[in-house]
């Protein structure tokens, strides 16, 4: 529930600020929007929505795999503010992901789908924020990246849910 009045305000309020992104991107590199394959709940594949970081053709593998040089200017200014992923409120009013989650993975992330498959972090929606995101845990280290999120998991209700979209911004802010 508070997924669905979150992410419906988020795209409310945000909508001016997507309008201008999108419309530099435009101009930056013709396609501002950025949509790819993603492994959601129970393993099911959904296409996540992003505004685009880096350059139109860049292979889709992990951000850590590539090449700092495909980061487009305002992708990089995106990326700092975490602009770029507003439009996943989209992806959280369809139900696809909550507010609250594990990041969702591409599915060419074998040993990052394999230590989640060990510890059952499948079994919940991904979702834009949480425990991996404020403590600076990326897709680089899987086994960490996966023992995290099956503390959230864990640990996961009302405060914790507020706790972590609360520090979130926190993280934000501070960079």
């Amino acid at each position: 529930f508070l997924d669905i009045i979150f992410s419906f305000l988020g795209l409310a309020i945000l909508s001016p600020i997507m309008r201008i992104i999108w419309f530099i991107g435009f101009f930056e590199n013709g396609s501002p929007i950025f949509v790819q394959r993603r492994m959601g709940i129970n393993e099911k594949i959904f296409l996540i929505i992003k505004f685009r970081t880096m350059k139109k053709g860049t292979k889709s593998v992990a951000t850590h795999l590539i090449n700092t040089s495909n980061i487009t200017s305002f992708g990089h200014l995106l990326r700092i503010t975490k602009l770029d992923e507003i439009p996943q409120l989209y992806n959280v009013l369809k139900g696809e992901m909550s507010m609250v989650g594990p990041r969702p993975c591409l599915t060419n992330q074998k040993k990052l789908i394999r230590e989640r498959k060990l510890r059952g972090v499948f079994q919940v929606k991904p979702g834009i924020t949480g425990l991996a995101q404020i403590s600076g845990i990326t897709m680089r280290t899987p086994t960490l990246l996966a023992e995290s999120e099956t503390i959230m998991i864990q640990k996961l209700n009302i405060y914790y849910y507020f706790y972590y979209i609360i520090k979130t911004f926190f993280f934000i802010f501070k960079k």
